[in-house]
């Protein structure tokens, strides 16, 4: 399993998650949000750099502090949190841009047999869901809870 950051701070609904990425640029915030679909059961997962400012995250900036696994295990870890509380849920997960998806699709891929232990992965190919393969480019991806 790759490493992750441990010290997470979770909203009381379980839907944002909060860590901090630690690296040659120092401290930078991270957020994740499960935000609802108008549809029962779906949620985006957004994921971005908290402006401390604000409180609101972007999901364009690139931080480059050197532990981009990290992170995505990290933002993969609360997934399973969230549906530990959310058991139906359906989480839609596209890059903001395409190099993201692109990045996605790749570790994705890359960690499928330990994806598959927990979760169904379906990729969003020319408007339809399919069944994820490792060789097809996708849109946007979807999980659920193996129940």
């Amino acid at each position: 399993m790759l490493e992750k950051y441990t010290d997470i701070e979770t909203s009381t609904d379980f839907t944002t998650f909060e860590f901090d990425s630690i690296g040659p640029k120092g401290k930078v915030r991270k957020i994740v949000l499960y935000t609802p679909f108008e549809l029962k059961n779906y949620f985006n997962l957004g994921f971005g750099d908290k402006n401390l400012d604000t409180g609101e995250f972007d999901d364009l900036i690139v931080t480059n502090n050197g532990d981009s696994g990290k992170i995505l295990a990290t933002v993969a870890s609360t997934l399973l949190t969230f549906t530990d509380q959310y058991p139906h849920a359906k989480v839609i997960i596209t890059g903001s841009t395409l190099s993201r998806t692109r990045l996605y699709h790749i570790n994705i891929a890359s960690n499928l047999s330990i994806i598959k232990e927990n979760f169904t992965v379906f990729g969003l190919y020319e408007n339809v869901w399919l069944p994820f393969e490792k060789d097809v480019r996708y849109d946007a991806f979807l999980v659920h809870r193996n129940l």
